[in-house]
This record gives structure tokens, sequence and C-alpha cells, in this order.
């Protein structure tokens, strides 16, 4: 794999089992009866593409198309049915934000849970506590609280927090501009420009052109699980909202 070269994907296709049955019972009357029990559904289809490091790559597509797959292949949390997928470099996902993050333990407890999850030492974790709370603006009160008593905005946050300090090199984003109210999303997006302004490979999946054109390099445009195109922000952005008038 070339040095200057993120994550590339060859010949990569992913498939997902459809059962139609819910019970052990209703799976042997199906066969008995000659239904069909199971469907083989294509997420991602036959796709080639390189993404060099540095790069921040807008990925765009309606519901379905893919996109949430891509990711979680880069992310290595889901693997291909066919083909490969490389990766170079240390990936943080801020897919599902608090995936990570246990409902009894408190804010404190879950920093440095979530924290050694994404890879952080337990010192840097230590050194950097008061700089992620202040981040998050969760006050030091509910730091010791357990998160199972957060809001929905308060839990997200904290977890993005913990997430931006983890030092990526590959950073992949998922609709997470969403969190919290507008002053917390321009805090979002500006640790973004900041990681941007340092060469971390970004790749950016939203449902807001306006977010994609302004902060994006290229775009990958998903369609029925193909890549229908990949390259210039303004043509990827335009196929797409053809699409979906």
């Amino acid at each position: 794999m070339d040095n200057n070269i993120a994550i590339s994907f060859k010949n990569v296709s992913k498939s997902y089992p459809l059962f139609y049955q819910k019970t052990i019972k209703e799976f042997f009357q199906a066969i008995f009866t000659g239904r069909k029990t199971i469907e083989k559904i294509d997420a991602l289809k036959n796709i080639n593409l390189s993404i060099k490091k540095g790069e921040t790559v807008g990925v765009v597509g309606k519901n379905g198309a893919g996109k949430s797959t891509l990711l979680k292949l880069i992310a290595g949390v889901s693997y291909p049915t066919k083909g490969e997928v490389k990766v170079n470099g240390k990936v943080v996902p801020l897919i599902e934000l608090g995936a990570g993050f246990h409902p009894e333990l408190s804010g404190k407890e879950n920093i440095f849970l979530n924290g050694v999850i994404l890879g952080m030492d337990e010192g840097y974790l230590v050194e950097n506590f008061l700089q992620i709370v202040d981040f998050s603006e969760i006050p030091m009160d509910f730091i010791f609280t357990p998160v199972k008593y957060y809001s929905s905005g308060m839990f997200m946050k904290l977890a993005f927090s913990v997430a931006v300090f983890s030092k990526p090199e590959i950073l992949l984003v998922d609709e997470i501009l969403a969190v919290g109210d507008m002053a917390f999303q321009k805090k979002c997006l500006d640790k973004m420009n900041e990681f941007k302004k340092k060469g971390v490979t970004i790749i950016f999946v939203s449902h807001s052109m306006d977010q994609v054109k302004k902060f994006c390099e290229k775009v990958i445009y998903l369609k029925k699980g193909k890549v229908e195109f990949f390259g210039e922000v303004e043509e990827g952005v335009r196929r797409y909202e053809k699409e979906i008038r």
C-alpha cells in the first residue's frame, strides 16, 4: 500500500442476511411450506477507491445507500464479504457516540473507560481530564454522577469530547455535528477544522450539503451500494441533489 494512501478499497462488497422468520417454529414452518426463509442484502457492491492522507472526503447518498457500512468497514467493526479494505493510520470513529459508555458509571469513570477503548493511556487521560470536561461544557457536579441520569445532549457532548482528544490520524464522522445546541455544534466544527489543518484524514457523512460543500475537498456519492461518483465536491453534490429532487 502506497504510504501516501490512508484508505484503500479494492473490489469490496458487503452483504447481510435478511431473515424472514423471527422464531425457530416460523423457520421450520416456512421450510415445510416452501416459503422463502432468507435473502441476501447487498449493502456495498464492488467498491474501488483510494483516499489520500490528509484529505477531507464527504460521503453522501440516500438512507440505505451504504454510507454507514462504508464507515464501519474503515473502522474495522465490520468486514467485507468480498475484496480488501486497507487502512494506514489510527482510526477514531465518531459514528455511534457513547457506544462504549456504561450507564452505571460516572462521567469521570466513562471518560477513562472510553478513552482507553480509543487507545489513550491513563497518564494522558489524567493530564487532559479537565480539558475534556471543559470542552464538554458539562458541570463538574455531573461528572461524578452516573451517565444514566444525563440528558441525551449531555451524553453525546461528553462522548464527543473524549473522542476528539484521542489524537486521530483518520477521523470518521457520521452526522455527529448535530450534537448539542448551536454553540456546541460550532465548537465541534471548529475542532474538525483544527484536525483538518493538522493533516488528519477525515471521512465526513452528512445529509447537509452546505456542510459538505464548506468542509470537504472531495465527495463520494453512493447510490444503492455503488460508487456513483468520486471526485470534485460541487459535481458530486449536484448529482446527488438531482437524484433527490
